[in-house]
């Protein structure tokens, strides 16, 4: 009996030690300085590895007593791959919360109205090399396509809605995906409401590409889709640039510098120069805005449009109109002495700035 108690009373105290031990490991820190270190725990590391990294990089004093505390603490199985914003004078426990939550550094991915899948593909190489091929590689893919939409489509060019997407270095291509294209979704809900005229969703949807590669201004769209809607009702071609670069664009993988004579000749299933209807499939990523002036034209006799060089432009209802205003805006070299498109966005961003 004397025996038993006396084990029971040396187990007692193992323990206690160890309690002890755990506790005090797990809040001491490696270092007293505040220095952020960028952590990545790749994907099947083992605990064995994650600590020699971890001692590495001074953000533990010790390889082996880390994996003895994690071991003791029955969290080995719950360190999560991820990308992790550590500190130097951060404890033991603290990193271990911190690697076994999962909640990786995460970054904007900015997609802005009127951006393609070559844009988005461009920004997604700067984040993480190789990560923009991936993406083009999955928007491509007539089965990736199928199973997210139901439909066939060459691309999912037009139906990733722009917008910012909080992503980190880990996020599957194909989450990201599924983001952009139930943003999609909830978008084009809000922009068929109540639509004055008809068509199919992926008419809408190449339509609304078109008028928003077409012009940076709000209160334009309407006017922009009324000559387009116009144009298709009298079986006119809608001799939209941003079709033809496009068209160029999908031919030779590389974005267009300017256009040519020759480029506006070239059939392509893109050049609206040439075919008469609209292209086969959008030509960039419509926001909200462009999807509801696709089926909320303004009711006008417009046919034609030409830049005013300042990011608006001049309606005209005939060609007779329309050679005027050419003469004015475009042969005229007055006309673009000191003006550019962006004009127009420093002012849009001024009144956003004085509304708010």
């Amino acid at each position: 009996m004397t025996r038993i108690v006396g084990l029971l009373i040396a187990v007692f105290l193992v323990a206690t030690f160890l309690i002890w031990q755990v506790n005090r490991y797990s809040s001491l820190p490696a270092s007293s300085r505040h220095e952020k270190i960028v952590f990545e725990v790749p994907y099947n590391t083992s605990l064995h590895e994650v600590a020699t990294l971890l001692a590495a990089q001074g953000l533990i004093s010790s390889s082996r007593e880390f994996v003895w505390y994690v071991k003791l603490t029955g969290s080995a199985a719950r360190i999560k791959m991820g990308e992790y914003a550590l500190y130097k004078d951060m404890t033991p426990s603290e990193i271990l919360k911190i690697l076994t939550t999962g909640e990786s550094i995460r970054y904007s991915l900015v997609v802005p109205e009127g951006s393609n899948i070559f844009d988005i593909r461009d920004s997604l190489n700067r984040m993480w090399p190789h990560r923009g091929d991936e993406f083009f590689k999955y928007v491509t893919s007539p089965g990736k396509i199928r199973a997210l939409t139901g439909h066939g489509m060459p691309s999912l060019e037009g139906y990733l809605f722009p917008d910012t997407y909080l992503i980190t270095k880990f996020t599957p291509i194909g989450a990201l995906v599924r983001m952009m294209y139930r943003k999609f979704q909830n978008a084009i809900v809000q922009a068929d409401k109540e639509p004055t005229v008809k068509m199919s969703l992926h008419d809408q949807v190449v339509l609304a590409s078109i008028i928003e590669k077409e012009t940076g201004a709000p209160f334009e769209r309407p006017l922009i889709s009324s000559v387009f809607h116009n144009r298709l009702e009298k079986g006119m071609r809608l001799q939209s640039d941003p079709t033809i670069i496009y068209g160029m664009w999908l031919n030779t993988g590389v974005r267009p510098v300017n256009i040519r004579k020759s480029d506006i000749r070239r059939p392509t299933p893109y050049n609206t120069y040439v075919i008469h209807a609209l292209p086969p499939g959008p030509i960039a990523n419509p926001g909200v805005a462009a999807l509801w002036a696709a089926v909320h034209p303004a009711a006008t006799h417009y046919l034609y449009f030409v830049s005013r060089n300042d990011g608006t432009h001049v309606f005209s209802k005939n060609f007779k109109e329309h050679l005027r205003a050419v003469r004015k805006y475009q042969l005229d070299p007055r006309a673009r002495e000191g003006k550019s498109w962006r004009d127009l966005s420093k002012k849009l961003a001024h009144g956003k700035a004085h509304a708010s």
